[in-house]
């Protein structure tokens, strides 16, 4: 008889006050190694706690690698640098910002990933930044309320996946940095080239789900496309930047039409008005419908995640708008998980409880003309950056 197959074991986080705890005990627990891909790595409240530990860890010889984002974390304190650079900590960035900066289409692509894989043995993926929850790095303020945001902690198989990715990307990172400082002459970092014999978990319950530029382009958009191609009862959705293109709009309606209850999270207290405004301007034949669409109004909502039917379920780094589905490096975990399904949905329908608005269809149809005009402007300049940087949406 074959044995079974062994499954992943994943734990639902929500926010930093529990994502954080969970990473740094795995990080006090490495003996070997510790990689982490982060958009923004900040230096302010429980975020610090983290560096600390990373800190802690390589000062006692475990090979410590982190990777962030040239936008997400531009520099970091000069403190910071010295002591991680004195326990040897491995820094490196991801696409720096060039002198001309976001003007060049190319340097859009940014990596938006939230990763980390300590000893091979336990991982974690999500869309929570190395920041603290309370703490608005635009306003140097506290929040009053926490950001809503989600992670998994992972144990099983799916670990030896979350390792090789980060590796490739790790040794890609090194090798674009050495090509511009003209030092292939030197070793490529402490780890090598991934070899080419690790073979992703492709069956299972459970799967990371990778959106890059180069063979993965659409991966995450048609595991979302599949789920609500095949949702009989009920989606829901929670996504900070909820600007979906003409399939996934046409999966959504489809579903509706079925019978499918459908309900949308959104931001509703927002920190970039573009997206924000681009977002309200395809609420219109959603909402006609029947599908409900909230905005979160206590805090910040930063998560990425979608329950379909109870049963599947997706948490990751990816929002559903142009930048996360046709330009970063994204990761989600994406699996068939009814514990895991039931704990989000319930924290999902909490959020809602807590502070949430409903949009309606005939007050979003009768809005002013100047809120009108605002919307139909911040939709007109988004796709005109789609247009600018050569993609399809």
């Amino acid at each position: 008889m074959r044995a079974a197959r062994p499954t992943a074991q994943i734990a639902l986080l929500e926010g930093s006050r529990d994502y954080f705890p969970a990473l740094m005990a795995a990080i006090d627990a490495a003996r070997s190694e510790i990689h982490i891909e982060t958009y923004i790595f900040d230096f302010h409240g429980s975020a610090l706690e983290v560096a600390q530990a990373l800190e802690r860890a390589a000062r006692r010889g475990v090979q410590t690698c982190v990777l962030v984002d040239g936008v997400g974390t531009p520099n970091i304190p000069a403190l910071w640098q010295n002591r991680l650079a004195q326990a040897g900590v491995q820094w490196q960035t991801f696409e720096p910002v060039a002198p001309l900066g976001l003007l060049v289409p190319s340097r859009w692509r940014r990596l938006h990933r939230k990763l980390c894989v300590v000893d091979g043995q336990v991982a974690f993926c999500g869309g929570i930044n190395l920041l603290d929850d309370l703490y608005d790095p635009n306003q140097e303020t506290a929040l009053s309320s926490p950001r809503l945001d989600f992670a998994v902690r992972i144990q099983g198989p799916l670990v030896a996946d979350v390792q090789h990715t980060m590796r490739q990307l790790w040794w890609r990172s090194q090798a674009a940095r050495d090509w511009r400082d003209s030092k292939w002459s030197l070793t490529l970092g402490a780890w090598k080239k991934p070899s080419g014999d690790h073979h992703p978990m492709t069956k299972g319950r459970a799967r990371l789900v990778l959106r890059d530029n180069l063979r993965q382009r659409n991966h995450i958009e048609r595991h979302y496309l599949h789920a609500l191609g095949r949702a009989r009862s009920e989606v829901w959705m929670a996504n900070a930047y909820f600007y979906p293109g003409a399939r996934m709009r046409r999966a959504l309606l489809a579903a509706a039409q079925r019978g499918v209850r459908i309900t949308i999270l959104v931001q509703g207290h927002y920190d970039h008005v573009l997206p924000y405004r681009a977002a309200r301007h395809l609420y219109g034949p959603l909402l006609d419908a029947g599908v409900r669409i909230l905005e979160y109004q206590i805090s910040y909502m930063h998560a990425k995640v979608a329950v379909v039917d109870g049963q599947w379920v997706t948490i990751g780094s990816s929002n559903l708008d142009p930048l996360s589905l046709l330009l970063a490096c994204e990761a989600n975990v994406v699996a068939r998980d009814a514990l895991l399904s039931q704990a989000l949905k319930s924290r999902l329908v909490q959020a809602l409880d807590q502070g949430a608005r409903e949009i309606k269809a005939d007050a979003h149809a009768q809005r002013g003309w100047a809120e009108r005009a605002m919307d139909t402007l911040a939709a007109g300049l988004l796709r005109l950056a789609i247009f600018v940087s050569g993609k399809s949406y």
